[in-house]
């Protein structure tokens, strides 16, 4: 590779981010306009500036438009279960539930927005945890710009050992590291700094449903939901990795139910003039009688845990299951600057058996069985459901391939390693700084931490010991900056806001959205520095 790392070369590769931001923040532009718009950038950028020619370019944009089948795959099946939950009236019973569960209203809001978003992550991730919970917050009274904001918040602790640690055995495969002691030491960076980012995470949630009256009467929940998650990962991901997130988010939900039967939550409490909630009345939330059960309502996510867990847990089982899989397979290609894209058999290969889209589609066709036998669904056929959630899953499909379609193109040209690279040479030590902030470049790029680790692992462990820093500090803060990034990847957003009823308004959620994250990133980097330097 013979691309100059030069300023100038460094300015044209953050044009492509840059615009995608003035597009969807400044001009309010949703991420089905913005990352179309944005990708003609890139591509011109790709074959002006990078020396690519139409072979690089043909073979990324299909390897990206591959890959996007599989996430549209989730997003169709994720929105025709909550089609079918919401015609059953399934939302309005589990609204029933949190509620007798939680008299006090930010207390639910812990529950759904950071308990069950989790739960979702830590069985199925691909951005499902904010699909699934917006709707289930605007339920109970959450403005849509709201209810979108609180999951990807409350979730983004979850991005490593989430989807049953998918994105943690990436980083380890992709980094190739083999020594125990390495995986310990990284593991253990990794879960405090993703304590650290739970706990900052659920503070904003408070502060934003009340500001300091809020965070005063909910401190005690804070604190005991940011340890169990906290300390429940750091511990459980040392024994058992792919139930670190989904163990601490059931025991984080039974320690808000139990914090409710106290005196400090047992009684009705609310903000009035909250600006995250929609106040028809002064009077707390009426919700109408229904036959449906609790039991019944929560159906499809037991249905989606154990036919989760029972797939990928059972290893005999899994094999089989993932013996069936296909990709296409892609020559290789070569840039005028050298840089080389390897031949690929059989590129990204679904397996359509053990993926989360199956799981899904598998409840979601077992639940309208279900509520149609117990004379829920009594009018509503299975067709009218599927043409309507193939209708909202056109724009963000959309939106997800052109994303997409600028990361894959954005990495076959080399762009985001004279991104990364240009940082590492200029700062020197002071890399360790930044290094959460490039993990947090990988997953507003690609949409996941699990992406985010194959993009930029190898290269921060290149990285740390082309400057002289610890392997498993930088590869901790690489993997934890990935989850930051998770809550602010416009594909992750736009799930959120097509359940939520205001596809389009991507950018208001960014301007919400990236204050936090930058604070965020920037605790992470301050902490790793001072570890570096006095410990």
């Amino acid at each position: 590779m013979t691309i100059p790392i030069t300023i100038f070369f460094w300015i044209v590769c953050v044009v492509p981010i840059l615009l995608l931001l003035i597009l969807m923040v400044f001009f309010q532009w949703g991420a089905s306009k913005a990352a179309p718009f944005t990708l003609l950038l890139t591509c011109v950028v790709s074959l002006v500036v990078f020396k690519a020619n139409l072979t690089v370019l043909i073979s990324e944009l299909l390897k990206a438009s591959w890959s996007s089948l599989g996430i549209i795959y989730v997003i169709l099946a994720a929105i025709l279960l909550y089609e079918i939950g919401t015609k059953a009236a399934a939302f309005d019973v589990l609204n029933h539930l949190f509620q007798r569960l939680a008299p006090n209203e930010l207390i639910r809001i812990f529950m759904i927005g950071l308990s069950f978003a989790s739960f979702l992550q830590g069985i199925t991730g691909f951005g499902v945890p904010v699909l699934i919970v917006a709707p289930l917050l605007l339920t109970m009274g959450v403005a849509p710009l709201y209810a979108v904001i609180i999951p990807l918040l409350g979730h983004s602790w979850a991005g490593t050992f989430g989807t049953l640690a998918l994105g943690w055995q990436v980083l380890l495969s992709q980094t190739g590291i083999v020594d125990p002691t390495l995986i310990r030491h990284t593991a253990i960076y990794a879960s405090l700094l993703l304590f650290l980012l739970t706990s900052l995470f659920n503070l904003i949630i408070a502060f934003l449903y009340g500001k300091k009256k809020a965070v005063k009467k909910v401190f005690p929940a804070l604190m005991v939901v940011s340890l169990v998650q906290g300390v429940g990962q750091l511990i459980i991901s040392l024994i058992i990795p792919e139930l670190a997130v989904v163990i601490p988010s059931i025991l984080s939900l039974i320690a808000l139910i139990f914090l409710s039967k106290t005196p400090w939550y047992r009684e009705p409490w609310r903000i009035k003039n909250s600006k995250i909630m929609i106040r028809i009345s002064d009077d707390f939330p009426f919700l109408a009688k229904t036959d449906m059960t609790t039991k019944q309502a929560l159906l499809p996510y037991f249905v989606m845990f154990f036919l989760s867990l029972i797939v990928l847990l059972v290893t005999p089982l899994k094999k089989i299951l993932s013996s069936v899989q296909f990709g296409p397979s892609f020559s290789q290609t070569e840039t005028g600057y050298g840089v080389i894209n390897q031949a690929v058999e059989s590129y990204a290969p679904l397996t359509p058996f053990t993926h989360v889209g199956t799981f899904l589609l598998i409840t979601s066709l077992f639940t309208y069985w279900y509520y149609r036998k117990k004379k829920r669904l009594k009018t509503t056929c299975l067709s009218e459901l599927v043409k309507k959630a193939l209708k909202k899953t056109i724009s963000p499909g959309l939106a997800i391939l052109s994303l997409l379609c600028i990361s894959r193109v954005m990495v076959g040209t080399g762009q985001t390693f004279v991104l990364a690279q240009g940082i590492a040479m200029v700062l020197k030590e002071r890399y360790i700084f930044i290094s959460p902030f490039i993990g947090l470049l990988g997953s507003f790029i690609t949409g996941s931490n699990m992406t985010s680790n194959i993009l930029f692992g190898e290269f921060q462990l290149h990285a740390s010991d082309y400057i002289g820093l610890k392997n498993s500090l930088i590869l901790g803060a690489q993997t934890a900056g990935g989850g930051i990034g998770t809550s602010i990847a416009p594909g992750n957003i736009i799930l959120g806001t097509t359940t939520a009823g205001i596809l389009g308004s991507e950018g208001r959620v960014l301007i919400k959205l990236i204050p936090y994250t930058l604070l965020a990133a920037a605790l992470f980097g301050l902490a790793l520095y001072l570890d570096f330097k006095f410990l």
